[in-house]
C-alpha cells in the first residue's frame, strides 16, 4: 500500500532499544510536529471545507498522540526532552515544490504529498517497532499507532489526488517516492522515529 523504496532494516529495533527515553521524545515532539503541520494546510487551503474537516480531525488524532507518548514517559520516569529536528523531514521539506514556483493548486498538492511521505515512513517505522521491539507494551502501542498512521498517508494522498486538477499526482508521487529512497538510505543508525 504504501509503496516505499526502501523497507528499513529491522536492526534498527536495536539502536533504538538502547534508548528508550530519546526514541519517545523524538516520537512525541513528532507528533507535535505532524499536528502543526495539518494546520498550516489548513490555514493556507481553507476553501475547501471538506479538506479542513479531516484535517482537523487528523490534528487532534496527532496531538491525542503526542499526549500518549507524553503519558508513557512520565509513566515509565522518564522526561521528555526538548524539541528535536528532524533532519529527514527537512531534506524532504527541501525537495517540496513550493507554490510560488506554480499555481496554488500544486503548492497544495506538494504540500499534501510530502506530509503523505512522512506519514507513510512513519506508519512503516511503527511497524517495524511493534514487530520487534521487546517492550511488551511499546509493541502495542506502535501496532495501534502504525495503523493511525496509515489512515493518516490515506487522507494526505486522497486530497493530493482529488485537488490536483491538472497534475499528474501519481507521477509526482512516483518522484517523491524515488527521492525519498535516496533520503531514507542515510538513515536508520539513529535511536529516532525517523533517524
Amino acid at each position: 500500500m504504501l509503496r516505499l523504496q526502501l523497507p528499513t532494516d529491522p536492526r534498527w529495533v536495536n539502536i533504538v532499544e538502547k534508548n528508550i527515553e530519546e526514541i519517545l521524545t523524538d516520537h512525541a515532539w513528532c507528533e507535535q510536529k505532524a499536528a502543526t503541520n495539518a494546520i498550516t494546510i489548513i490555514t493556507n487551503n481553507s476553501e475547501y471545507p471538506d479538506m479542513v474537516t479531516e484535517l482537523l480531525a487528523l490534528a487532534k488524532e496527532e496531538l491525542e498522540h503526542f499526549e500518549m507518548v507524553h503519558e508513557i514517559i512520565k509513566k515509565r520516569g522518564l522526561s521528555l526532552g526538548r524539541e528535536r529536528k528532524d533532519d529527514y523531514v527537512n531534506e524532504l521539506y527541501t525537495y517540496m515544490k513550493k507554490s510560488n514556483t506554480g499555481s496554488r493548486v500544486s503548492g497544495l498538492v506538494e504540500r499534501l504529498l510530502f506530509s503523505a511521505m512522512i506519514e507513510a515512513r512513519s506508519c512503516e517505522r511503527f511497524k517495524i517497532l511493534s514487530e520487534n521491539i521487546q517492550d511488551p507494551e511499546l509493541a502495542v502501542f506502535y501496532r495501534e499507532l502504525m495503523e493511525s498512521e496509515a489512515g493518516h498517508y490515506t487522507t494526505f494522498i486522497t486530497f493530493a489526488r482529488k485537488y490536483g486538477t491538472g497534475i499528474d499526482v501519481e507521477k509526482r508521487w512516483r518522484e517523491w517516492l524515488d527521492f525519498e529512497a535516496s533520503v531514507i538510505a542515510r538513515y536508520g543508525n539513529q535511536e529516532t522515529i525517523h533517524g
